[in-house]
């Protein structure tokens, strides 16, 4: 199996789940960064409990769905943002989201990933990951 985008894969994994009513998902290869991407879902009430299984090869992750998840996805390519476009979603970002105020884009910055929202309350930029609603 070859995975060019493991992040891509495992929100498509979670949105094809969600469409199918799924109770769970398994998510392989794992990675850190997928692993903190369902950290911030998980905070903001998007998916339930995960675990990481190791399999001795690349590793697996089971994620509890809750059936919170309209649309999830990845943005490519990942567009850097800075504080500023936080608060005021660019045209190129605001595409992925339905309102202003509904769903969120993960966010890789300097202090960890999270979502636009801390990112803009911490006043620090990064780059879109992508997006949840």
């Amino acid at each position: 199996m070859v995975v060019l985008n493991p992040l891509t894969n495992a929100l498509s994994s979670i949105n094809n789940n969600e469409v199918r009513r799924n109770k769970q998902v398994i998510i392989m290869p794992a990675s850190k960064l997928i692993i903190n991407v369902l950290r911030v879902m998980q905070k903001e009430g998007y998916v339930g409990e995960f675990e990481y299984i190791d399999d001795g090869r690349w590793g697996k992750i089971t994620v509890q769905l809750l059936g919170r998840i309209n649309k999830c996805g990845p943005i490519t390519p990942r567009y850097s943002l800075n504080y500023r476009d936080m608060i005021n979603l660019p045209d190129y970002v605001r595409r992925y989201l339905p309102s202003k105020e509904i769903g969120l884009i993960i966010v890789s910055t300097s202090k960890g990933v999270m979502s636009h929202k801390d990112a803009a309350r911490l006043r620090i930029g990064g780059n879109a990951l992508g997006y949840v609603y």
